[in-house]
Parts: structure tokens; sequence; C-alpha cells
């Protein structure tokens, strides 16, 4: 089976990744679902917001919904390959448990506990505030790809610790040199004798170059000047990423969005320039995004469609590369029963995004309208002049959408109501069906009113979209 690469895949993981042949993929990350208990709303491009519903009812629902995901990712982690699991505090422990279990990775390949900072401060009552996630590093084997990281040295430590100044006013600090656990050679060295970490004819050297200092005590210690350093290998603490702030122009209203940075650090260790990036739950698209960048291959996966069109845009603005030529979008709902499956919000932003509509910004209290379709030149307006549509543009079409199995009359009189209040006379609603009091409402609302409400089912939507009439 060839691998198809740069493809974001729209769907669960745990079907999309049969898909994908053994031991392919050089590196994985992920950053699930956490098992939180808690609702909340994001927003996203363009100001439309997308609902999340807490999927997991205990630790054990979302441990037996992560363990078939996690065998399918290490059957297509190459053997050389590497896997970080981004967690919190909900479900780390029960995780990393589950990945040192022998049918997956094992204990012996567990690499590291990496905790990123990923908060500036969190009032917690009566608990210390929770500021940390966790990263578990892990291999499939004994021999993996590594790059080594150096994070220079920042100017507070370094005039925190070179402390001394040369005759010339180079600033060092002074290093040990004798030898730990009287390991090295033992020798005298100018009256002091102990085991010593280089050989006598180093230290005579170092003597030479004038690289050794003397304490009070006459105890010989090395110099290391501040020019000659570059910093320290990566640690497993990392504070010095920080979170998607409002402020840092990156962020896209996702929950949970981390840093690129995050991402390319990991790439960059754990990966070389072509090989395979894979994240099966890839969200707003962080992980592909920073694979591009370092010109990995790359494929994404996530359930939400609303998700794939926000990596797709995100790559075409960042990138200048387009959809269908450069990366692809796969198996995107193309089905009536599919679309069924999806939750109210999720087939909300579908529907008016295959109209060619903007999703309204307010998803809970919408006063009937779910978002409104605009002529494409206001659109195109709008982008050029960096104008906000909603507010500023009066000439639209308001559309509303029902995911009930069937529309009814009381329906049609609420957008009726809603088209009145915003003064049009042209509407679009969108349901799986109509019943026959809701079309003959319509035909009176037309008759009567002047007002006219197109009603347009799922199943002729889906068809428009395969004769290319919906963008």
């Amino acid at each position: 089976m060839e691998l198809q690469t740069n493809v974001i895949y729209c769907g669960d993981c745990l079907t999309k990744l049969k898909d994908i042949p053994n031991e392919c993929i050089d590196l994985i990350y992920i950053d699930p679902p956490f098992s939180s208990n808690r609702n909340y709303v994001a927003f996203w491009q363009e100001q439309e917001k997308r609902h999340f519903e807490d999927r997991f009812e205990n630790v054990q629902a979302y441990i037996d919904y992560m363990k078939p995901r996690l065998r399918e990712l290490y059957r297509v982690l190459k053997p050389s390959g590497s896997f970080y699991y981004h967690c919190d505090w909900h479900a780390s422990h029960y995780i990393k448990m589950l990945l040192d279990s022998d049918y997956l990775f094992g204990y012996s390949n567990f690499r590291n506990e990496i905790i990123w900072k990923r908060a500036f401060s969190h009032n917690d009552p009566k608990k210390y505030g929770r500021l940390h996630d966790t990263l578990l590093f892990y291999t499939k084997s004994n021999k993996w790809t590594w790059n080594r990281i150096i994070i220079p040295y920042t100017q507070d430590y370094i005039e925190k610790y070179y402390r001394y100044t040369d005759k010339d006013g180079k600033k060092f600090l002074s290093r040990s040199l004798t030898a730990p656990g009287g390991r090295g050679p033992r020798y005298e060295w100018k009256g002091i004798t102990r085991n010593w970490r280089v050989t006598r004819e180093n230290m005579e050297e170092l003597e030479r170059q004038g690289k050794i200092f003397y304490t009070k005590n006459n105890i010989p210690r090395l110099k290391q000047y501040s020019e000659d350093i570059k910093g320290s290998p990566l640690q497993s603490i990392w504070i010095d990423i920080l979170p998607v702030v409002t402020w840092s122009g990156e962020g896209l209203g996702y929950p949970t969005q981390k840093p690129v940075e995050l991402l390319e650090r990991i790439i960059t260790a754990s990966s070389n320039n072509g090989d395979m990036v894979l994240d099966a739950f890839c969200g707003c698209g962080t992980t592909v995004v920073a694979a591009q960048r370092l010109n990995r291959r790359w494929i994404g996966i996530d359930i939400s469609p609303t998700a794939c069109r926000v990596i797709a845009n995100r790559l075409e603005k960042e990138f200048y590369i387009k959809g269908n030529r450069d990366f692809h979008i796969l198996d995107m709902p193309k089905t009536v029963d599919e679309l069924r499956q999806y939750p109210a919000f999720e087939f909300q932003n579908w529907a008016i995004n295959a109209l060619g509509g903007i999703p309204s910004k307010v998803k809970v209290r919408d006063s009937g309208i779910d978002g409104k379709l605009y002529p494409i030149e206001d659109i195109q307006k709008s982008k050029k002049e960096g104008m906000d549509l909603f507010g500023t543009i009066d000439n639209y079409i308001p559309i509303q959408v029902k995911r009930t199995d069937q529309v009814g009359r009381p329906d049609i009189d609420n957008f009726e109501t809603a088209m009145k209040r915003d003064k049009r006379t042209k509407g679009i609603f969108v349901g799986f069906s109509f019943s026959r009091d809701a079309e003959k409402e319509v035909r009176r609302i037309q008759r009567d009113e002047g007002l006219e409400i197109e009603c347009i089912t799922v199943d002729k939507i889906i068809e428009r979209q395969l004769n290319g009439r919906f963008k």
C-alpha cells in the first residue's frame, strides 16, 4: 500500500489509521482530548465557534477509548521511531501505565517525562496552582533518531555564575578539576595530591594557556569563559516556551492550542529532514504547521470537519500553498448518515460552510440566525480591507440550520420572526427533511408576507457539492 503524505484525514483516527501501512511513521505526537469532565466553547477561524463536549464519564472510559487507538499508533510507528503523548494531570499517570504495558511500548522504551509550563499562574482553590502539562516520550526500540538540542544560557545566568574576571576583562566561572568518586589519574599538583579529571600533561597545558584558577586554599579549578559557551543540553523541564496567548499573534481560539515552537522542538529532536510525522488528534493543526516549516512530510487526522478546514486555511495563509494541489483533505462527510452522527454545532458549521456562508459568532441564543450568506464581492472586499462582515455589511441572506429529523412549522415560524426582526426578505433553512405543515407555512409566508424562505435538505447540499455547485 502506497502511503499518501501531506494529507489531512477527516474522521476517527481508529478508522483512518487502519489505512496506514505498518511501521512507516518516524515520529508520532498526539494531544488527545483529556478526561476533563467539563464543557467549553472555543472561537474558531473568522470568529466561528465550535462546541466541545466532554466525551468521557470516567477514567476507565477514557482508557478504553485510547487503548485501541494507541495499538494502531504503535503498529504504524517505525522501529526507529519516537512517540510523544501530551496530557495533563487528569490522566497522565493512567496513560503511562498503559504505555508501559508489554503490548505497547513497555517500560524499557520509556525515555522521559517532560514537564512543560503551559500557564503563567493558576489560582486553584485550596491547592497548588496547576501550571504544567506532561509529555510522555517513548521509542519503539533501543535505537531511535535523536538530534541534541542546545539551549543558550540567558544573560541572567551568565551574570549570576560567571562572577570572575581575568586581567584582560574576560568573564569566567570556575569548574572543579577534582575527579568524582576517586576516579581519574592520581598525582600531586603544586602541593595538592588528588584524583584529577585530567592527566598531568593536560594539567600542564591548561596551566600554560592560563586556564587554571586557584582558590584561596591553592586548589586548582578550570576557567570556563562566557564567550566560549554555547549553552546546555535540553533538559526535561521546559519553561522557556510560552503558551499561546492573545498577544502572541498565533492564537486561533482553540482552547488547548499548543505553540508552534513546542512542536518544532519535538520534531527537531526526534526526526530528520524529509521524515514522516503523524498527529492523530491534530485539532487546529499545530503539528502539521511545524512539520511543514521543518520540511518534514506529515499526516494529520481529526474527527472534526471544522478543524480540518481550519488546518487547511492555516496552511494556505502561512505557506501560500493550495489544497488539492500541495496537500489534500480526505474523507470529509459525504452522506446523510455520516452527518447525522456529528454534534449539533459541528453539523451547523458544515451546512453553513457548504452553502458558502459564514457561521454566526453566537451559537447559543443566536436569535434564530445561525449564519449569513454574503455576495462574493462583499466577502472579497472584507478580506482585502480587513473588515468584519458581521455588523458592517447589511447585504446578506440569513441561514437557519436544524439537525432534527424533520423541520416543523414552529421552526419556520421562529425563522420568519428572526427574518422580520433583521428586515430580511429572503432566507435559507437547512434540515434533513421538512414536514408538510412546514412547507405549507413557507408558501403562506411568501404569499401573505412577501418573505421568501428557501428550504434546502442535506441530501440536496451533498448532491450539489458532488456536482461542484457549492464550493
